[in-house]
């Protein structure tokens, strides 16, 4: 994706430091030594540069669309010898398959079973699986390796304050998969923020949140220290922050600059949504609350739903014309393993079988619509985006941040990268 609305968020994310595994990494015993290894994809530098260090183990965490390349860099590295564990959200949906490409596999919570899972690989007794017994904790998460990121400047630090949804959404894979909703305790969210900005003292901040203000309120502590840091910072969450007045006060002046709001489809109501279904009117309404405050709202809506047709890519191509929201991010349904929607579209037997995992992208049809075909979905959701990332859209949406962020009450004029 080339078009400029798509490219500079795509080069944010992909910017973001690897939190998980900076997050074992802070909590692996003083006695072994830890390097970081980020890559797109394997190539023979790659290898010999950690085949070179001789690890005793190494771990891979990768997402859907790239487990194939994670799978591959640990064959890789399993034929010279090195002792290689997989985990992360795919791993845990999908632990058999994993199990063929990994000496061992962490279902779920990685922190619970770390320290088992190194002295196993010290003593060369990997076990197979490791699954924690119990969610994790919060209260008692270490202090992520952020030192392991070396000099190189960093657009974006990542941060997680909670984990998991308490909502079920049927395309969502990161809701429950990893247990049950939890909150960090602030005190542990103000150790995390000051090794961030010592760092960086102008530090933005990603929140590695499903839904930050999922609980409601008035989260009070957590405001309160994401403000004392002086950090910038975006997150997640749904459309009922716009209905939250007790947040809705302090949200700016904490440092919050963007949100990015799950508005979803304008044509289905996905299952599993509980109180985040709401008519469109009410949602538009609590994004304006929210952009009232100064802080931009990014649109996320989700094309492909069950009863998308062109016509109705044609409505939300036109209703984006005049959308309110600062941004947009647009997608496709993506049936991701371990949600509720890919089973459903896998028992009506609708998988297209020659999309592997590589096309999981949020931007590849991987499905068989039921009232297009897959085809004209990719033309018409391409036409989609060409129109609403086009020059002229883009141009529009920047000036509605710059009029939402002139209402801010910390960036006096400045404007968030």
């Amino acid at each position: 994706m080339s078009l400029p609305g798509l490219l500079s968020r795509a080069k944010a994310i992909a910017a973001l430091p690897p939190l998980g595994v900076l997050t074992l990494a802070g909590m692996t015993p003083t006695d072994w030594s830890v390097t970081l290894h980020e890559t797109k994809s394997v190539t023979d530098e790659l290898v010999h540069r950690i085949v070179s260090e001789a690890p005793t183990l190494v771990a891979i965490s990768a997402l859907t669309a790239s487990i194939l390349e994670g799978y591959a860099l640990s064959t890789r590295l399993r034929a010279e010898g090195i002792a290689v564990v997989l985990g992360g959200l795919h791993v845990t949906a999908l632990p058999e398959e994993a199990a063929l490409h990994a000496d061992a596999i962490v279902v779920g919570d990685g922190e619970p079973v770390w320290h088992q899972v190194l002295a196993d690989a010290e003593n060369g007794h990997l076990r197979a699986r490791y699954r924690a017994t119990a969610p994790f904790d919060l209260a008692h998460a270490p202090l992520p390796r952020f030192d392991l990121l070396g000099d190189v400047a960093r657009p974006r630090f990542t941060l997680q304050t909670s984990r998991g949804c308490p909502f079920a959404c049927d395309f969502c894979g990161a809701s429950r998969l990893l247990g049950p909703f939890r909150t960090k305790p602030a005190t542990r969210v103000r150790d995390e923020l000051r090794a961030i900005t010592a760092r960086d003292p102008r530090a933005w901040i990603e929140l590695a949140d499903d839904n930050t203000f999922a609980e409601g309120g008035p989260h009070d502590d957590l405001l309160s220290v994401l403000g004392e840091s002086g950090a910038r910072w975006f997150t997640e969450a749904d459309w009922r922050l716009g209905e939250n007045p007790a947040v809705l006060e302090r949200l700016a002046a904490s440092g919050c600059v963007q949100v990015l709001v799950g508005l979803e489809s304008r044509v289905h109501r996905h299952r599993g949504m509980g109180a985040k279904a709401a008519p469109p009117t009410r949602m538009m309404d609590a994004v304006e609350a929210i952009q009232a405050v100064g802080v931009a709202v990014i649109g996320c809506y989700i094309v492909g739903s069950d009863g998308e047709t062109r016509e109705s890519i044609q409505r939300l191509r036109r209703f984006l014309d005049r959308d309110p929201c600062a941004d947009a991010q647009i997608t496709l349904q993506t049936p991701f393993p371990g949600t509720a929607l890919r089973q459903r579209l896998e028992d009506e037997q609708r998988l297209l079988a020659d999309r592997d995992w590589s096309r999981h992208t949020l931007f590849d049809v991987t499905y068989r619509p039921d009232c297009m075909g897959a085809e004209e979905l990719e033309v018409a959701f391409v036409e989609l985006l060409r129109d609403a990332f086009g020059e002229e859209p883009t141009r529009r949406r920047h000036q509605v941040r710059r009029q939402v962020w002139r209402r801010h009450p910390l960036l006096c004029g400045e404007v968030p990268s």
